[in-house]
């Protein structure tokens, strides 16, 4: 499998300049808030908001919407990617859920949650909720090679057509994913 790299550049930007992206999805609850604006009052940014850059030279935000909104007048670190709209659309639609399909080794979370220190009580609360929601361990996937499966493969002239029949064929209760190459 050849995996390409979108990211086309790293840059600085103040992250009220950031556009936020027209079909963003979450929401952010006050307990999201708090917990956020208290590690980035004691941590800061550990990692980069996620961006494209559209035809007039705007960075329009895919994932970090809250971070942008809470340190708007911040210079932020941005990775900006050559999105297509629909590969955008794509990725603000399973950025997040993607992560939240990880599992959890508890003992590892535990010897994590030892070593985090904060002086954030929104922080102290999360990490709290953590340490009680771990669960046992995940189970390790089955060894072996991965089940078969077979596929049919359509080109489509437009994305309205692409759209439309992967619609009609999810409705039909088929497993489908749509691809852009």
């Amino acid at each position: 499998m050849t995996i390409r790299d979108r990211i086309r550049d790293f840059r600085r930007v103040r992250a009220s300049a950031l556009a936020p992206h027209p079909d963003n999805w979450r929401t952010h609850p006050l307990r999201q808030r708090a917990v956020l604006a208290g590690l980035l009052a004691e941590i800061g940014f550990a990692g980069a908001l996620l961006a494209r850059e559209l035809p007039d030279g705007t960075l329009q935000l895919v994932d970090g919407h809250l971070r942008a909104e809470t340190a708007a007048d911040a210079v932020v670190p941005v990775l900006v990617t050559d999105l297509t709209d629909a590969e955008a659309a794509t990725v603000l639609a399973t950025y997040d859920p993607v992560a939240a399909l990880a599992g959890a080794d508890a003992a590892a979370l535990d010897a994590v949650l030892r070593g985090a220190l904060t002086g954030s009580d929104v922080v102290a609360g999360l990490l709290a909720d953590l340490a009680g929601a771990a669960g046992p361990p995940t189970p390790a996937a089955p060894a072996g090679p991965p089940p078969e499966r077979y596929q049919v493969l359509i080109d489509f002239d437009s994305e309205p057509d692409q759209a439309a029949w992967l619609a009609r064929l999810t409705a039909e209760g088929l497993r489908c994913r749509s691809l852009i190459s």
